[in-house]
């Protein structure tokens, strides 16, 4: 029908046109002066034009209707339009509200996002060795709250607990990566000297000095309202510190002092790290592994006993607990941080160039040290005896090299 009318509606000045000109054409018969052959064509053209004058008249009507159906869907599609008494077309929302911050606002809502939950389990458990039932658990939350298309939160609020060198750190920075949003890291140790220590995340009031500058939380998640912020070891921030988090992770917004401000966090991922209560949730975890929900409620209170505030541990949407390592997983992540060692001098380890060895000796270390220590300080304890031939390789223009173990001392073996 769409069709029809809208071929009518084209065909509409040719019928108006011939109209006229059957209307010219009777004119001059009449009342127009002789012109010789003139007269001939004139009323030949009158005589075509009368014997299909039906036509016109069809195409006439067929104008008329189209015209009444075009005003009537005009009328329906314009139902929230509002013609001002000057005249003036005004959409009703111009008339009561403020349209443009409207507008602005429903920019800022935060979009559906959905991602392969498996796919980004996969990445995270290829780079955070042991810990593969937190990497699923946490890709599988991240895809249900990205989903959400109306959020008056964060997208998700994660305490990891457990074990220091157990890749708490690394899987937050691991999910910023995978994700493409920017990381945001603070080491909530330098925010435990007092309640002023929140003027330096959260800004500092009009008529103090500092009052002219942002937060160091506030202004990065202005700049950048979608990162993941890494709050590393949580506990030993200040308490009022750690209150003034609970706008961010209840309401969606944080507050600047500056200028009072509100900066949305709901589109931002919080990931909080802790080392509190170690030994009570490890046998939790052991104890609940298979009913999520009594372990959160059994490592709630368990951190709430740690000095957690209740209020603090109500926002949080889930604690994951990380498990000590053992065994081979000891070795991988011994190996990974002996690589990213060696790459933070500038050069690369050759394929199988870790002596078994030296990983069977800081296996045998991190066990007799226990599961308070960290593969981190075994190979900060490597770094001291392999830097200065790490340093040589480098200068003999060297780019790979090789980590073994000689005279009792594990030093870089230059190799082409």
């Amino acid at each position: 029908m769409k069709s029809i009318l809208a071929a009518a509606t084209r065909l509409m000045p040719l019928a108006f046109l011939l109209m006229a000109v059957v209307f010219v054409a009777q004119f001059m018969l009449q009342h127009g002066p002789s012109v010789g052959a003139l007269d001939h064509y004139v009323v030949k053209l009158s005589e075509l034009l009368n014997r299909h004058a039906w036509i016109i008249a069809i195409l006439a009507a067929v104008f008329c209707i189209t015209s009444f159906a075009g005003y009537f869907h005009e009328r329906r599609r314009n139902a929230g339009v509002h013609v001002a008494k000057t005249g003036v077309i005004m959409d009703i929302l111009d008339r009561l509200t403020n349209r443009q911050a409207l507008e602005g606002k429903l920019a800022k809502e935060p979009e559906a996002v959905f991602i392969d939950s498996e796919q980004l389990a996969q990445a995270l458990k290829s780079r955070v060795i042991g810990q593969d039932a937190v990497c699923d658990d946490m890709a599988a939350q991240i895809r249900r709250r990205l989903a959400l298309k109306q959020r008056g939160k964060p997208v998700g609020v994660f305490m990891l607990a457990g074990p220091p060198g157990t890749g708490k750190t690394y899987l937050a920075k691991c999910l910023a990566a995978e994700l493409q949003r920017k990381l945001l890291h603070f080491d909530m140790t330098q925010f435990s000297a007092g309640a002023h220590a929140a003027t330096q995340l959260f800004g500092t009031s009009k008529g103090y000095m500092g009052s002219d500058s942002y937060g160091k939380l506030t202004a990065a998640l202005r700049d950048t309202p979608d990162a993941v912020v890494l709050l590393d070891e949580i506990e030993k921030a200040h308490s009022e510190v750690q209150k003034n988090f609970l706008t961010a992770w209840n309401d969606g917004f944080i507050t600047e002092a500056s200028d009072g401000q509100q900066i949305s966090t709901s589109s931002a991922i919080f990931v909080l790290t802790t080392n509190a209560a170690t030994d009570t949730l490890q046998a939790l975890q052991a104890a609940h592994a298979n009913d999520p929900d009594e372990l959160r409620r059994v490592c709630t209170n368990a951190l709430r006993e740690s000095g957690f505030a209740p209020e603090v541990l109500n926002r949080i949407d889930r604690i994951f607990v990380f498990k000590p390592l053992s065994g081979l997983d000891i070795a991988r992540v011994t190996a990974l941080e002996i690589e990213l060692m060696i790459q933070g001098y500038g050069l690369a380890i050759v394929e199988g160039g870790i002596d078994p060895d030296i990983l069977l000796e800081m296996m045998r270390r991190q066990k007799k040290l226990g599961a308070a220590s960290s593969t981190r300080d075994l190979v900060r304890a490597a770094e001291e005896s392999i830097a200065d031939t790490l340093i040589e390789a480098k200068q003999r223009g060297y780019a790979k090299v090789a980590v073994v173990s000689r005279n009792g001392s594990i030093v870089a073996r230059p190799e082409r």
